[in-house]
């Protein structure tokens, strides 16, 4: 497998952990309100929910995001040589 596969291949398996932890966050929050708490219960619970999620999905989304740099420009090499 090619180093161009392979990236492909793990950003296709990022997007698809976050697609299926979209899904559980989903289905937590449903779960979430159907429950017969107090106000209080369920904003502190939402809150936790929110974190978690934020917490789980973020970085994954951010690696899809970050720039891949391989090497560095030519010009910023010679300037760093001289």
């Amino acid at each position: 497998m090619g180093r161009e596969e392979q990236r492909r291949t793990v950003r296709l398996q990022r997007e698809s952990l976050i697609e299926e932890l979209e899904t559980v966050y989903r289905q937590a929050f449903e779960k979430l309100s159907e429950l017969e708490l107090g106000d209080g219960s369920v904003a502190r619970l939402t809150q936790l929910l929110l974190r978690s999620r934020d917490g789980a999905i973020t970085p994954l989304q951010e690696e899809i995001e970050a720039p891949l740099i391989t090497r560095a420009p030519d010009a910023i090499v010679q300037e760093a040589v001289d």
